[in-house]
């Protein structure tokens, strides 16, 4: 999207959080070269801060392109929030409701207009105990399969050290670096055009992810676990351990009784 079309809201939002940003971050910024210059395209990104939004809006508008999040409804009624968030062209997700859908649409529609919408596949902070991307949700790959547009991998790594997932003070000194790495597009091609189970879904997640991963393995490094961390199978093996606990307990409790009882030995 060229510069012109920003807008007045985007400009103003720049004005406000890009000074601070600058004093707080220092910035290694690369693959700018991979967000495309002109048309409608997805960049999937990973979320291991509440202030990673920012930094990486501030890399991406600085190509030109400004993205648009997916970004919980509530705060599109909250005053002058509000009133930035619609007019920057956020888009909102209505949890379980009837517009629930309307997102995705809106996605599509904005992806279709030649706009960029950013997407946090993993839907949170990511849990993983050492910061890397978990198991993604299926709706970057849904929007990129419907409109056949490029997908581009972004990994950043920076704004978690300024403010770790879910601490309640920034770490201001020493000062930390904004790393932000856009890799080339995600070839998706062999899931065009066949039916949108599941199954395929669940597929070109893992191919997006996979590819978000080897982004961030160039900024940090090192190798990323084998196997990505999966929140939804940690809650069910939560579930099975409180489960086996629970019953362990009943069953120590039965057999004190019994013992109290005289019914046991």
């Amino acid at each position: 999207m060229p510069r012109r079309r920003i807008g007045f809201w985007y400009r103003f939002a720049a004005v406000l959080c890009k000074p601070p940003l600058v004093v707080l971050l220092k910035r290694d910024w690369r693959g700018m070269e991979n967000i495309p210059a002109e048309g409608g395209f997805i960049t999937a990104v990973n979320h291991n801060s509440h202030i990673d939004p920012f930094a990486y809006a501030h890399f991406q508008y600085n190509t030109g392109r400004v993205p648009r999040f997916l970004a919980k409804s509530g705060l599109f009624n909250k005053g002058f929030i509000g009133a930035a968030m619609r007019g920057t062209g956020q888009i909102p997700v209505y949890r379980e409701s009837s517009d629930a859908l309307s997102a995705f649409r809106a996605a599509i529609d904005a992806v279709e207009r030649g706009e960029c919408v950013a997407f946090y596949p993993e839907g949170t902070l990511t849990r993983d105990p050492d910061g890397w991307p978990m198991t993604g949700k299926t709706g970057a790959a849904r929007v990129a399969l419907q409109t056949k547009c490029p997908v581009i991998p972004v990994a950043q790594w920076g704004a978690n050290e300024l403010l770790p997932p879910y601490a309640k003070r920034p770490s201001l000194l020493p000062r930390k670096t904004s790393r932000v790495l856009a890799g080339p597009p995600v070839d998706l091609g062999r899931f065009y055009d066949r039916e949108m189970t599941p199954e395929l879904l669940k597929e070109a997640t893992e191919v997006i992810m996979a590819a978000v991963t080897v982004q961030l393995e160039r900024i940090r490094g090192e190798k990323a676990p084998g196997t990505p961390y999966d929140p939804r199978s940690e809650r069910i093996e939560q579930r099975r351990r409180t489960h086996r606990q629970t019953r362990h307990e009943r069953t120590r409790g039965g057999r004190a009784t019994a013992r109290e009882e005289g019914l046991g030995t």
